[in-house]
């Protein structure tokens, strides 16, 4: 299983890397949309198990919804897209994280299928407005999901004892939280000492707000991708499945490998605006 996943992981870099440090950064956002197209594909066998051939025209309108923002790039309906992101990452789904496995799918099927149609096109424009803004501040603030994810990882295995969620997620403690936590705080430093301020987001936020700030905005990002990974975690549990798919051996579903991204980019976008403004 670990030889599995290890091999998947790096053909996934073989095809990320090229296309974030030697193709056009419109080859990035190309990438970007088949993920989230791929995901919004398991988002909906995800909230309607049955309905195998609707989860097909659900990716197709979560296709045309990112096709509409790319070509149009109207920016009164970004703002509008990403205000109603933003106020279900930081409100909506802290509410739902407290109802713990105790959601009737089928009461929430339509809540949950509005929402993919939300946050899916939500975080692939984030993700370009980052890009937009520099190779190394989009790059920052994933590597900061990824080290986060990393970090709970290896040090809950080694120290976890209390749980995170235990309904939600087992395997998650709050030893590897705050293990991911340090890890993220340690390297949002390093950040914002060695690179440029204009670089990465973390130097820009500690050159515009000081320390301190900067350090509560790692920990906020940090919060949000933990709650991402439980959020879709819970909608496993609910749907009685253990990954969102099988297109990625070893790792399950590119559902799975974005979850923790899709609160954080459009949160990361926000202060990126606040920032830069």
């Amino acid at each position: 299983m670990l030889k599995t996943r290890i091999a998947t992981a790096i053909v996934m870099l073989g095809i990320l890397l090229p296309v974030l440090f030697l193709l056009p950064p419109i080859y990035l956002s190309g990438l970007f949309f088949l993920v989230l197209v791929a995901a919004a594909w398991e988002w909906s066998r995800l909230i309607a198990p049955n309905a195998s051939y609707a989860a097909y025209f659900y990716a197709l309108v979560c296709a045309m919804i990112v096709l509409f923002l790319g070509l149009f790039a109207i920016p009164s309906v970004e703002i509008a897209l990403l205000s109603i992101a933003l106020a279900f990452w930081l409100i909506g789904m802290p509410m739902i994280l407290s109802q713990g496995i105790h959601l009737s799918l089928l009461r929430w099927r339509f809540i949950f299928s509005v929402l993919g149609f939300i946050i899916l096109p939500t975080a692939w424009l984030s993700l370009d407005v980052l890009r937009e803004i520099g190779l190394w501040w989009l790059l920052s603030a994933l590597i900061l999901v990824w080290l986060a994810d990393i970090g709970a990882y290896f040090v809950g295995k080694s120290f976890g004892r209390r749980k995170l969620a235990s309904q939600i997620s087992p395997a998650k403690s709050v030893e590897g939280a705050v293990g991911g936590l340090v890890l993220c705080l340690m390297y949002a430093t390093a950040c914002a000492w060695y690179f440029p301020a204009g670089d990465t987001l973390f130097g820009a936020s500690q050159s515009k707000w000081g320390w301190g700030w900067m350090l509560l905005m790692t920990v906020i990002l940090v919060a949000y991708s933990i709650m991402g990974d439980l959020f879709e975690s819970q909608l496993k549990r609910i749907a009685k499945v253990k990954d969102s798919s099988h297109l990625l051996p070893g790792h399950g579903g590119f559902l799975d490998r974005v979850d923790a991204l899709l609160p954080v980019m459009p949160i990361a976008a926000l202060f990126s605006i606040m920032v830069r403004s």
